[in-house]
């Protein structure tokens, strides 16, 4: 039984995919300290860079990596994945005053070469989230359906070229996530989800922090980066390489990723849906 959530939430993340309606995480003060250490990691971008590339940071800077392991938001993840975990990936998601990108309909683990499947990923609010400036938008129960084929797309708004097709996905069931500073939605990693492009006149802002049961392995062949940053509980399996805590506070990571789609991978899943 989870320390923090009840046997409904619990529940309703199983049959949905998804959780939100949590008590806040972060205080007006923690917040305020949050987007100043963003502009921070922002003014460390090179000319020519974007906020995209902030992906991974928590490895080089104490700042970010800290957020990802707040005991509280760790608390709402053991109570769904269980008492042995690390998080390994962050990413900042930022949509400017109205900006035209959208984020496609797609599912995370489509995209990850990690086995098992059964990771999940935490949403944190930065600034506030609403339809008129870019929510998430989550389909409820498309994680109990396996993956669907993902296809590539030649012209679209979206951040992601690797998009569910139009007839995968019925956005008439599309539930907004609606978070305000400091606040988290947490989802599964086989959820159908996406979002629209901000038409506010203010940004919005949110960090995606992802994490995984101890027994997920990664296939270093394709992300030989990847790098596991302890939670909870004991690591007994030792399948991943292990991160060191970075000791700088607001420091930048210099690596080519790769594709945030990790195609190379994407193509060679074995999909459930046509």
């Amino acid at each position: 039984m989870s320390k923090v959530l009840t046997q409904k939430q619990v529940d309703q993340y199983r049959e949905y995919g998804y959780l939100v309606n949590l008590p806040r995480i972060f205080t007006d003060d923690e917040v305020v300290a949050m987007r100043q250490g963003c502009d921070q990691l922002l003014g460390l971008l090179k000319p020519g860079e974007t906020s995209k590339e902030i992906r991974e940071w928590h490895e080089t800077s104490r700042f970010l990596y800290d957020v990802c392991m707040n005991d509280r938001i760790l608390d709402y993840v053991e109570g769904l994945i269980g008492p042995n975990f690390y998080m390994w990936a962050s990413n900042f998601f930022i949509k400017d005053a109205h900006t035209h990108e959208t984020v496609g309909w797609h599912q995370d683990s489509f995209y990850w070469p990690l086995e098992p499947i059964k990771s999940c990923t935490v949403w944190i609010a930065f600034t506030d989230t609403s339809p008129d400036n870019g929510a998430m938008q989550v389909i409820p129960g498309t994680h109990n359906k396996g993956l669907a084929k993902h296809y590539r797309s030649k012209s679209t708004n979206s951040v992601l070229t690797l998009e569910l097709g139009e007839k995968t996905v019925d956005t008439n069931k599309a539930v907004d996530i609606c978070l305000q500073p400091g606040e988290i939605s947490i989802h599964d990693d086989k959820l159908i989800h996406g979002s629209s492009a901000n038409t506010s006149d203010r940004p919005r802002i949110g960090l995606s922090v992802r994490y995984s049961p101890c027994d997920v392995r990664c296939d270093l062949n394709i992300n030989p980066h990847f790098k596991t940053y302890h939670c909870r509980g004991t690591d007994r399996y030792r399948h991943n390489t292990v991160g060191e805590v970075p000791t700088k506070q607001f420091g930048r990571l210099y690596r080519d990723h790769l594709n945030v789609e990790e195609s190379d991978y994407a193509g060679q899943v074995k999909t459930d849906w046509p």
